[in-house]
């Protein structure tokens, strides 16, 4: 069986790619990282490194192993971030995974205002496709998820904190910006801008492009919401992007109009099940809910035209909750 020395010294290998690397970080002798790394492979019967060029490179069987030590000291980190915190005496930690629209935009906003009254909280935010943040939540790396559905895993358990819809977002000069809002099919004609293929929210815009017939003049694919915006800023098209980023940062110079047909999505609060759940966590969700009640309150409500209700009814339950 290896020891967490043997494990230590493979991370350290395979994160500088040399002995003399892994001795500076373990801040131990080279030697030593060649005896700790000799016994290793002895104890798990494989070669774990060739040596190529005055570097170690990792054998297949190593690759193979890496991910699940990574993981491990994934969570070695979480655990001493705890220790930290406790023996710093701060509060707690809000521990957060969401998704990159959400993470830039309503949710930054969210901690920036949570924490201007609660100086000794310390925040860990990830931002993460919709996939990572969900199995972030599964492996308890954060104890709050936001992410877009479809969300199916029998180990977290999900709620739902806005329905929203993709929109186009443009130049205010565009000559579809003064619509109220855009038929898919007055797309035919304009260069657009879209997710990546492998995006989870490229199937949305692809369905209903493909429903009216139309093949889109695609000029850029991205992987962010935000990149896409900042390049219907600089005028490369319009960009077909879940819009509530630009409703918490709003751009001078950009619109976004509703969709037609909508394309319908769901953001979602993501815990894992059975979990207990921390009074701050509650506290900070409560204000979250809140926040996306302010950013509708000052933006376009015919793009979101379903927050009100949810935030409305989930605020009324959060008070119900509490003794």
């Amino acid at each position: 069986m290896l020891t967490m020395r043997h494990i230590e010294v493979f991370h350290a290998i395979m994160q500088t790619g040399s002995v003399t690397g892994a001795a500076r970080m373990l801040n131990i002798s080279q030697p030593a990282v060649s005896s700790v790394l000799k016994h290793c492979e002895a104890r798990a019967r494989m070669k774990l490194f060739t040596r190529a060029g005055g570097r170690l490179q990792p054998t297949p069987e190593a690759i193979a192993l890496f991910p699940d030590v990574s993981a491990l000291y994934g969570r070695l980190d979480a655990m001493d971030r705890l220790m930290q915190d406790l023996a710093g005496g701060r509060l707690g930690t809000l521990s957060l995974a969401a998704s990159f629209p959400v993470a830039n935009g309503y949710l930054a906003k969210a901690v920036a205002t949570f924490l201007e009254k609660r100086p000794g909280v310390r925040v860990v935010l990830q931002s993460l496709t919709s996939p990572q943040v969900v199995d972030r939540v599964v492996s308890r790396e954060v104890e709050l998820g936001i992410a877009y559905e479809p969300v199916v895993n029998a180990q977290v358990e999900t709620e739902v904190l806005i329905r929203s819809s993709i929109a186009c977002v443009m130049r205010d000069d565009h000559p579809l910006a003064g619509n109220k809002e855009i038929n898919v099919r007055d797309l035919a004609d304009h260069s657009i801008i879209t997710y990546l293929p492998q995006a989870m929210l490229r199937s949305h815009v692809d369905r209903i492009l493909s429903q009216a017939g139309i093949v889109p003049n695609v000029a850029v694919q991205v992987s962010l919401s935000l990149t896409g915006i900042a390049l219907a800023y600089y005028g490369t098209g319009i960009a077909l992007v879940e819009p509530f980023l630009l409703a918490s940062i709003p751009l001078p110079g950009l619109v976004a109009r509703p969709l037609r047909p909508r394309v319908d999505l769901e953001t979602l609060l993501v815990r894992a099940r059975a979990a207990p759940r921390s009074e701050i966590m509650e506290q900070f969700v409560a204000l979250l809910r809140q926040q996306v009640h302010e950013v509708l309150r000052q933006g376009q409500p015919d793009l979101l035209p379903n927050v009100h209700s949810i935030a409305k009814s989930a605020m009324k339950a959060q008070a119900r909750r509490r003794p």
